[in-house]
């Protein structure tokens, strides 16, 4: 079990203050490492920050815009002045927003191009961007592990979110691409994969999956209907893959976007 523990490990995760990112800190906080909570909101991730420390952990906030090289920069800087090096780098930051999404009163064709934009650039540019600068600490030292936040509506396009899932799906793929990169032109010991979350029911989704009384929505039911296990997923069941995928136990493990979905992605609807 040993393989596991992250212990003496450095670990940068931006939208670390955001629901999912804050779970997968405090758990990479829990297999032993040090963890850096990036995010655009400096004093949220500074509550992240101090929930680790409190519990037992050793965490620092570091304010960071995952669209503009410089602040990634200076965030990646901050982050070696003060543990020595990176070592671990999750992708957390990325998202949604309604209109980018087709719905009963915006059709396709009218969706503005602002905001395809915006979930493009926050999911794929905000994973490039923070890769390129931290990815170079770990090309410097040789040794390294990147974790991207891909979807399940990449595998599968979903009806109405189509930035979301065609951001997503270039997320997969720059996941394969960063891997093979790395491997042939820095080192064998630096490691690129992905998570592929299911169905999490988050602020951000909440209007597609449930009415304002919580009752689910006909595309809500369809989901859970969908999905094997009966349930939606919870911020807590991402978790443990990450872990996993950071520690030595997964030393032979990269290019892989790893579904955590219920089944979802495994069923047929028959």
């Amino acid at each position: 079990m040993m393989n596991f523990n992250l212990n003496g490990k450095i670990a940068a995760i931006t939208g670390g203050a955001g629901i999912l990112c804050s779970e997968m800190a405090m758990g990479l906080s829990q297999a032993g490492a040090k963890v850096a909570i990036l995010d655009l909101f400096e004093d949220k991730a500074a509550e992240v920050a101090a929930k680790i420390n409190a519990a037992g952990g050793e965490a620092i906030a570091v304010k960071a815009n995952v669209l503009d090289a410089q602040s990634v920069g200076d965030a990646c800087k901050a982050v070696v002045a003060h543990y020595g090096t990176v070592d671990i780098l999750v992708n957390g930051a990325g998202g949604n927003k309604p209109t980018a999404t087709t719905n009963e009163n915006l059709s396709f064709f009218d969706i503005p191009l602002d905001a395809m934009k915006w979930v493009f650039d926050l999911n794929i540019i905000g994973t490039i961007l923070p890769s390129q600068v931290f990815g170079k600490v770990m090309a410097e030292k040789k040794k390294g592990s990147i974790i991207n936040i891909s979807s399940m509506s990449a595998l599968t396009p979903l009806t109405r979110t189509v930035a979301y899932a065609s951001a997503k799906a270039g997320v997969s793929n720059f996941t394969v691409w960063l891997a093979t990169h790395m491997n042939q032109e820095y080192s064998p010991d630096i490691r690129v994969n992905a998570i592929a979350p299911g169905f999490l029911l988050t602020q951000q989704n909440r209007f597609l999956l449930e009415d304002e009384d919580g009752i689910p929505t006909e595309r809500g039911a369809k989901i859970i209907a969908g999905t094997p296990m009966g349930r939606y997923g919870t911020p807590e069941d991402l978790v443990g893959a990450v872990v996993f995928l950071c520690s030595p136990a997964a030393a032979f493990i990269t290019g892989v976007v790893l579904p955590i979905d219920g089944g979802y992605n495994a069923y047929s609807g028959v």
